[in-house]
């Protein structure tokens, strides 16, 4: 039984966002700030408008939901994944208990009054949950809970009822720079903002492949991160509080076996992945995280594997970055399985990646 997601806090916004937030949007999307997106600065006047949304809106109710459950000990070769990843897609599980709540206010208003939001539609999510008092915005960017510090997950009912709006809390971070000293990429600016396309989070979910000179940085995660979260004081101070709905759906999600993962294919990506966070990037995007993670580790003992990999993983991007994990180990093995693959190779990038690794080893 996973139906009890753990404490909840409740609060409300207005239905605009307002001009500070405005602004704000506006400036990230011109940085390039979510570039990997597709973000434009057209989604910024969406985002902070709840009308977007709901047309007659005139407040938002928004949610946060604690979700941090116990962390496994991790074996040598298993990788990290962020928390909010381990169990079954959380929107679906916040956005079957909103809709309840939604199903609720429609029939007291004798109306449809409602539409149900949780990282589903382009609305400022965090901006309303810090103008309604849930919370406030950190330096990791992230919401900060008093209750749950910033491992919450946020969801919101945009309704045409007129509600009081709550007040937002008089707190920020202060002269604390712990969550931008963490950030292995230096992706967070230490002024509340960040460059999302050096985010691990953001690394380890895109689609194409990742940038050489950041793959060393990523670490063991194969996909997201929670570094700059860990090291929240607020955070740490918080209960360890989610509730069963969050628990890990197996060890594969919370700890996977780096070699089982860069071996996995689309059936098993399907009964493992699928049903959680994981599952909306493929098959793919996962073995090629394993493969970077595999190198980064050093241990000799994942070259046949990797070696494996290169020379049967049907995705380019995927031996792209097998190769570059073996030139990484850089071990005689690694080096001739590189040699082996260079003649019969087809694909031009995963040619230049294998050169690469080469010659970082000459």
């Amino acid at each position: 039984m996973r139906e009890a997601v753990g404490p909840c806090s409740i609060r409300v916004a207005s239905a605009d966002a307002g001009e500070t937030t405005r602004v704000r949007l506006r400036r990230s999307f011109a940085r390039g700030d979510v570039a990997t997106w597709g973000y434009d600065e057209a989604r910024a006047a969406r985002a902070v408008d709840a009308r977007t949304v709901l047309e007659s809106a005139r407040s938002v109710i928004c949610v946060a939901i604690a979700y941090a459950t116990r962390e496994p000990v991790r074996a040598p070769l298993e990788g990290r994944v962020s928390c909010y990843a381990w169990s079954l897609d959380y929107h679906r599980t916040l956005v079957a208990m909103l809709e309840k709540a939604a199903a609720g206010i429609d029939a007291y208003a004798g109306a449809h009054v409602t539409a149900v939001v949780c990282d589903t539609k382009p609305l400022a999510e965090r901006a309303f949950a810090a103008g309604a008092g849930l919370g406030w915005v950190g330096k990791h960017t992230n919401l900060i809970t008093p209750e749950a510090g910033s491992f919450a997950f946020l969801g919101e009912i945009v309704t045409a009822l007129e509600l009081a709006s709550d007040a937002p809390l008089r707190k920020d971070c202060g002269r604390c720079t712990r969550c931008v000293d963490a950030c292995p990429t230096g992706a967070l600016r230490g002024d509340y903002t960040i460059d999302a396309t050096r985010c691990i989070s953001d690394l380890t979910q895109r689609t194409d492949g990742i940038p050489r000179p950041m793959r060393a940085l990523v670490g063991t995660w194969v996909w997201g991160c929670d570094l700059c979260q860990w090291v929240c004081p607020p955070t740490q101070r918080a209960a360890i509080a989610g509730g069963p709905a969050f628990e890990p759906v197996s060890r594969r999600t919370a700890a996977p076996d780096l070699m089982s993962l860069l071996r996995l294919r689309s059936g098993e990506y399907r009964r493992d992945y699928e049903p959680t966070a994981m599952g909306w990037r493929g098959a793919a995007v996962l073995r090629r995280n394993a493969a970077v993670a595999l190198g980064n580790l050093l241990d000799r003992a994942a070259v046949p594997a990797l070696a494996d990999a290169l020379e049967h993983d049907p995705h380019p991007m995927v031996r792209g970055h097998v190769a570059w994990a073996l030139g990484r180990i850089g071990s005689p093995p690694a080096i001739g399985a590189l040699r082996t693959r260079r003649p019969k190779e087809g694909d031009p990038g995963v040619r230049e990646e294998i050169d690469a690794a080469m010659t970082a080893q000459a």
